[in-house]
């Protein structure tokens, strides 16, 4: 294999392509262009990047067996046919696996991207313009000559697929709805390929939904969302505490601060209390619960 290798280790597979039933220990390897399943050298099956069409962790198609446990599925194009392939480690090798291979057929994706479309309820003159798209922990990257636009997950409250007329065509538009600076940002990227979009969709459901996971998990009174709210809208401004904006008690408020604090919704700045970007994704989703 001429090209970098990026993965590399033992696991157990299976596919369709294969006539066997089971699963098979075997050497699993990812480069830049091919992922290739290894149970002997002479018993191997290459998976060319350019023809996977989805990435699944943790799900195993039912005619593959009830064998796996922590699982990688892959769903690629052979011959005109539509394949799925699943790889199983323990659960720390599979969650980077999954990663590494996202990023494997994702980044350097040329992307036709507009940068804040929309900032708060304002539809802005920016232009489409074309950038390459890369996954990096806890955010995507569109990269443009020597700039970059930032999306960080944390901050993303919501994402949908549209189409959009763009050089003179329809295109599949992916819309990503994230906050930047405090401000509520709406950003368009569209690629050429319908297959990376769709590989692009499922990455940034998953890393979505773990988001979600977290914020459910957080318990939030009414008192909290006012206090988020509150500072997500107008913050502690001078001259006029947050107890003040609140019209409470400034030690209660001074309570539920250190309770969103240990939530990880906010955190100590010099200038006070700040929302972290997790925080302004909560607060963002409860406006309407406060102000109703």
């Amino acid at each position: 294999m001429s090209e970098s290798v990026i993965a590399d280790f033992v696991g157990q597979f299976n596919s369709e392509v294969a006539s066997r039933s089971d699963p098979i220990k075997g050497r699993i390897v990812l480069s830049q262009k091919r992922l290739v399943l290894a149970a002997s050298e002479d018993d191997k099956l290459t998976i060319p990047l350019d023809s996977i069409f989805d990435i699944a962790i943790g799900q195993v198609p039912p005619d593959l067996g009830d064998f796996f446990a922590p699982t990688v599925t892959v769903a690629f194009e052979r011959n005109g046919r539509r394949l799925v392939a699943a790889i199983e480690a323990d659960n720390e090798k599979i969650e980077k696996f999954g990663t590494v291979l996202f990023k494997a057929v994702i980044n350097g994706t040329e992307t036709t991207v507009k940068e804040r479309a929309r900032v708060g309820g304002r539809v802005t003159d920016e232009e489409f313009h074309t950038a390459r798209l890369y996954l990096t922990p806890g955010s995507v990257e569109f990269r443009s000559g020597d700039d970059t636009f930032v999306v960080d997950l944390e901050t993303v409250s919501d994402f949908d697929r549209t189409t959009r007329e763009i050089a003179g065509g329809p295109r599949p538009v992916l819309v990503v709805r994230h906050m930047q600076d405090g401000t509520a940002v709406t950003t368009l990227a569209a690629l050429a390929s319908n297959r990376k979009m769709s590989i692009l969709g499922r990455y940034l459901r998953r890393e979505y939904s773990e988001l979600m996971e977290e914020l459910r998990d957080v318990d939030l009174t009414r008192d909290k969302k006012e206090v988020l709210v509150a500072m997500y809208s107008t913050g502690d401004m001078e001259g006029m505490p947050l107890a003040s904006i609140l019209g409470k008690d400034s030690s209660a408020v001074s309570m539920l601060l250190q309770d969103l604090e240990a939530d990880g919704l906010i955190q100590d700045s010099s200038g006070g209390p700040t929302l972290t970007p997790k925080g302004k994704v909560v607060a963002s989703r409860h406006l309407e619960d406060v102000n109703a």
